[in-house]
């Protein structure tokens, strides 16, 4: 297939052979012969060598959830001999897209991956095996906000990342949309009562995997980050204010994905009220949802439009306060943290979907962006477009469109949380106990003529050291490996020591109220103070809302 024709959902995803696994055994498809055998605390699992990595996937870490429909996951139930961990397990259930579109950041899918509650499988490269080596663990929570996607694509492939720094790199799926987020305990009996959460439960039963097993694949278990895009970072910044998290997790970094507050329990059960609608269930026989004969997935599956969204709740237990309002949450105040987002992020998440927004009339402009008005308060649309014109006076009425929904929709959260944590710490904190460093992605792809600059999801196969694999999105070659060697190395150096310096880039100071420096990944990276300062000002004078929420 030529490489300018896989989609990035394809690329995010995999393809079929890639997301089911295939009847042609690892050991031929890339002529291994060594078998790597790892023990597990539910039993042992056999995996493959692949350029010098052993390799384990679709690792069970939690029993199949349709047992346990809207209820806290168990672990998995113990099995004697030897499990074969060859392939990547099936995804969490999700509507499954339409093919359509050629361009390398359309979002939907070209292939079809395999829905299955029994989805709480996590994957595994490693250098070793029981070797004491103690290697940093890079932990990988994949977007798609809370309702989509999964781990299972070769963007997140983890060879070249242990391969480069000596590190375990983990990646997972687990429950997304409704079945992980629908907030039934208002409508039900306490069965329910952590129903809006189980998804971020799902999580954090992973990360008791990763403490209990991580040493037997040569990982630190006092040296677990976590990292996530888009959907992945809000989960982490979500984890931040979960007392059941705490302690399993100890460097973050949220890329493009900031979670300041959760959803209320009323929005959250109209939702589920609509799902239930939906589906023909109520109160009376509300019970029936937990048992798969009576409600099969699909059905479920058919019926998550009609929720519209989904996501972590305030449920006063699993969830106990909003992430990041009003402040930082003081539970994860100890654990370092990096924030960032891209350069260009809607060019993605909005222009992917309407590809006439990148040939807007200066006419057409207040139409195209009143549709934005939450994100944009009470400020005049006139006055917005005419302070972006003075301060680009190059830009077109598309890169004005793109710039502001760029500011106040995506950027303006990652701002307010970094702020927020360099609130929580002040001036005085301790070398190592909880700094911030923030990071703007500002690197433009060549694909499709530039027209996509550096949006939403750049940033992932850098983090990974794979833009030669995602060149679909990259366009590879020397430039995108400059950068990536940057980011890979400086998320390398974050997990290992809780500090993002390397010597790969210029020294990155910690992130104050005083300068706000930021990293700005180019070609060239170098650090900037206080970054678009005009368009941070601008945006301050709106209130934030918490897409989705």
């Amino acid at each position: 297939m030529d490489k300018k024709q896989v989609t990035r959902r394809e690329l995010l995803q995999g393809s079929a052979l890639i997301v089911t696994g295939s009847a042609i055994a690892p050991k031929a498809m890339w002529g291994q012969t060594s078998s790597p055998v790892a023990t597990t605390t539910s039993g042992k699992v056999r995996g493959f060598v692949q350029d010098g990595v052993n390799v384990f996937k679709g690792i069970p870490y939690g029993g199949d959830t349709a047992k346990r429909r809207f209820t806290p996951a168990e672990k998995p139930a113990a099995w004697t001999g030897v499990r074969e961990a060859l392939t990547f397990g099936p995804q969490a259930p999700q509507p499954i897209h339409a093919r359509s579109g050629r361009s390398a950041f359309s979002p939907l899918d070209e292939a079809d991956p395999v829905n299955s509650e029994d989805c709480l499988h996590l994957n595994v490269w490693t250098a070793g095996l029981r070797d004491g080596r103690k290697r940093p663990v890079m932990v990988y929570i994949h977007g798609g906000a809370y309702s989509n996607s999964s781990s299972n694509g070769p963007v997140y492939d983890g060879i070249r990342l242990a391969k480069r720094g000596d590190v375990v790199v983990v990646t997972m799926n687990h429950r997304l949309n409704l079945f992980g987020y629908m907030y039934l305990a208002k409508l039900g009996g306490g069965e329910f009562a952590d129903s809006g959460n189980v998804g971020q439960l799902d999580l954090v039963l992973m990360l008791e995997w990763v403490r209990d097993n991580i040493a037997e694949f040569g990982g630190d278990p006092s040296r677990v980050m976590i990292f996530g895009q888009s959907g992945g970072g809000a989960k982490c910044a979500t984890l931040m204010a979960m007392p059941a998290a705490k302690g399993l997790f100890h460097r973050v970094v949220t890329m493009s994905g900031q979670q300041l507050t959760a959803r209320t329990q009323e929005h959250a059960t109209q939702s589920a009220e609509a799902v239930l609608a939906a589906i023909g269930l109520s109160r009376t026989n509300l019970e029936d949802i937990r048992d798969p004969k009576k409600v099969p997935m699909e059905r479920l599956v058919a019926a998550i439009r009609a929720g519209k969204y989904f996501g972590p709740v305030l449920d006063s237990r699993a969830l106990p306060r909003d992430p990041f309002s009003p402040d930082a949450p003081a539970i994860s105040a100890n654990v370092p943290m990096i924030l960032g987002n891209t350069r260009d992020e809607t060019r993605l998440l909005i222009g992917s979907g309407d590809p006439s927004l990148f040939s807007l009339r200066w006419e057409e402009l207040p139409v195209r962006l009143e549709r934005y008005r939450a994100f944009l308060g009470d400020l005049k649309l006139t006055d917005i477009i005419a302070d972006y014109r003075r301060w680009y006076p190059g830009y077109s009425a598309s890169d004005v469109f793109f710039a502001v929904t760029t500011a106040f929709r995506s950027w303006h959260g990652m701002v307010i949380e970094s702020d927020r944590r360099a609130a929580q710490h002040g001036a005085g904190f301790q070398p190592g106990h909880g700094p911030t460093w923030a990071y703007n992605f500002a690197w433009k792809s060549p694909v499709d003529g530039g027209k996509w600059g550096a949006p939403h999801t750049m940033d992932i196969p850098f983090a990974f050291d794979n833009v030669e694999i995602a060149a679909a999105m990259t366009g590879g070659g020397a430039d995108a490996q400059k950068v990536a060697d940057q980011v890979s190395d400086t998320f390398i150096a974050f997990a290992r020591t809780g500090d993002p310096n390397n010597r790969a880039i210029p020294k990155w100071s910690r992130y104050e109220l005083t300068h706000r420096s930021t990293m700005i990944w180019n070609t060239v990276s170098r650090i900037e103070d206080d970054p678009r300062r005009e368009e941070r000002k601008l945006a301050e004078q709106t209130l934030y809302v918490q897409p989705g929420t």
